[in-house]
């Protein structure tokens, strides 16, 4: 039967991760119909939540058919995806990449209605001419040279392309920007947290910051209105590396690009670092985005601003030196 009338509930993907166990607390209470986890984790029986179904399975998978099939979702919330830089470009693709056409043919065969998808500012690339801010209409350029911001825009180029030749499968795209809670442990956190915060010299390096609460308050918001668009996801305001340093007591030092370029270059050779002298980019050229259409269209005003998000992570999280 492939009726899309007889679809019900909620099916998201990457569920036992940071964002997603916490966006399943929130729908599964929400009354938008059965809820189900999704995990390439298996969710031990003892830290399963009453009312939502679990299901283990890798979105690379062609088995993903059959679990969508079974399921039946009218919505899926697509968060499954590569958050680490600098990790094994073949499987990062094969995640972000395939994983996605992958979901995307699940949808279609199992008659899905709807689906939400976390992609990145990185998708504008890392760029020196930019604009500031980036809106929804700039285009997105990626990197070629930095497997992550590039396989970022060629999903949503695929995304892009299934609006047109499947308007039937409604989407919702959400471009994050730096997504910070007391529990986020990444490469960006780890330049706030090292004894001497180390920048570029001659760049601010902006961080457009957005509290993962917000980023779980807009995607249950999608998942009741199911309201279809693309939408930048940030807090109002930037903080500069040099005022994140301030504002978590670290002395700051810049360094010249050139300098940190070679640094890395040796770093990664003596294999004491997954990074590249590519990677510099992502300091030097921040991306920094506006929110205006997620507020004036979307409906969703962040609740928290860049400064308060940053304080709020920095005085609740549980592992720092008081």
């Amino acid at each position: 039967m492939n009726d899309a009338t007889f679809n019900s509930g909620v099916l998201i993907t990457g569920a036992a991760g940071f964002i997603g166990s916490a966006l399943l607390r929130v729908l599964a209470d929400d009354g938008v119909g059965q809820v189900t986890a999704l995990d390439l984790r298996d969710v031990p029986p003892a830290q399963q939540r009453a009312g939502i179904d679990y299901e283990q399975g890798d979105i690379r998978d062609p088995a993903l058919k059959e679990i969508f099939a079974r399921v039946r979702p009218r919505t899926v919330v697509h968060l499954a995806s590569v958050v680490a830089v600098g990790g094994d470009e073949r499987r990062d693709y094969e995640i972000d990449v395939l994983g996605t056409r992958n979901v995307l043919e699940s949808c279609l065969a199992a008659g899905v209605q709807h689906l939400i998808v976390t992609s990145s500012g990185a998708a504008y690339g890392y760029h020196a001419d930019n604009p500031v801010p980036l809106r929804e209409t700039d285009p997105l350029r990626g990197n070629e040279d930095f497997p992550y911001a590039r396989n970022k825009r060629e999903v949503e180029d695929m995304l892009a392309r299934w609006r047109s030749e499947h308007p039937q499968l409604q989407q919702t795209i959400f471009r994050p920007c730096t997504v910070l809670g007391p529990t986020t442990n990444n490469q960006i956190t780890a330049l706030f947290e090292r004894p001497v915060v180390t920048g570029l010299s001659g760049t601010a390096t902006p961080f457009s910051l957005i509290a993962d609460s917000d980023v779980v308050a807009a995607l249950a918001q999608a998942v009741r209105t199911g309201k279809p668009g693309i939408y930048n996801l940030a807090g109002d305001g930037t903080l500069s590396l040099r005022e994140i340093a301030q504002l978590n007591g670290k002395p700051f030092i810049p360094i010249p690009p050139a300098i940190m370029r070679g640094a890395l270059r040796l770093l990664n050779a003596l294999g004491l670092t997954k990074l590249t002298a590519e990677n510099v980019k992502f300091i030097q050229y921040r991306p920094v985005l506006d929110n205006t259409r997620l507020k004036s269209e979307f409906g969703y005003t962040p609740e928290l601003d860049a400064r308060v998000v940053f304080e709020r992570y920095r005085d609740q999280r549980p592992d720092l030196p008081a």
